[in-house]
């Protein structure tokens, strides 16, 4: 039998898992899909040495970045985005890192776009938003990174007020706050500049409702969450490891 996982911290819940656990029991494979949850990222080798039949990897927060040296080959489109969300073993042990995480989120994201939507906010910094900023260039959007200290080529919360919101009717929320259980939080941004043009896209998926889209849908703005983004990633993933 061959067992699959996902790579994380503090993963006890995971879409993977449930996803992929379905997956293999709709159609009767033989396979099993187990959360290895690593307190640093230097656990990896045991999984891979105490695990036997293991046929790929996903990886997740906060491991998107600081898994890639422990990689034997990087595929181009993941080594520009500089984040990992997918493991590929060959039966020599190679591990060659990909990201679908962009395939996920551009799919996802189209059926919303209006011609309007010209300029985006991508609120954090980590793993994730990377695939997010590199998924933006390519549809030609331009992207501004939002972060809670300054630094080069972003700005902070502070800095964003009505003229900003006003010019990018964009925003994708890159942030675990409003993740179960802290559902009341969100990221510092001045929703009461909120308009019916904008489109949030909250990566979270748990809960499906997060208060950052309930207080879009206040403004009667468009929000979506991750959860369609997660599938698509998903099953690239699943093509990837049996090509």
């Amino acid at each position: 039998m061959k067992t699959y996982g996902l790579i994380g911290k503090n993963i006890s819940y995971s879409f993977s898992r449930s996803y992929f656990s379905d997956k293999f029991s709709q159609l009767k494979i033989d396979a099993e899909y187990v959360n290895f949850d690593l307190q640093n990222i230097e656990q990896l080798y045991s999984v891979l040495k105490e695990t036997p039949n293991l046929g790929g990897l996903n990886v997740t927060i906060p491991y998107k970045e600081q898994v890639i040296p422990f990689l034997t080959n990087l595929d181009p489109i993941a080594k520009e985005i500089g984040a990992v969300n997918t493991i590929k073993l060959d039966n020599k042990g190679a591990l060659t890192g990909y990201n679908t995480d962009y395939y996920g989120f551009q799919e996802s994201l189209r059926p919303h776009l209006k011609d309007y939507h010209k300029k985006a906010l991508i609120l954090g910094t980590g793993g994730a938003s990377k695939a997010i900023a590199y998924t933006l260039q390519k549809l030609n959007i331009d992207h501004t990174s939002v972060s809670r200290s300054a630094k080069d080529g972003q700005i902070t919360y502070s800095d964003l007020d009505k003229e900003v919101l006003a010019d990018h009717l964009l925003i994708i929320n890159c942030t675990p706050l409003g993740t179960f259980p802290d559902v009341e939080t969100y990221p510092p941004i001045p929703v009461e500049f909120l308009t019916p043009n904008h489109l949030l896209y909250d990566l979270i998926y748990n809960p499906k409702i997060t208060q950052l889209m309930k207080l879009t849908m206040n403004a009667n703005g468009q929000v979506t969450n991750g959860e369609k983004m997660l599938e698509l990633q998903a099953e690239k993933a699943w093509e990837i490891w049996n090509k």
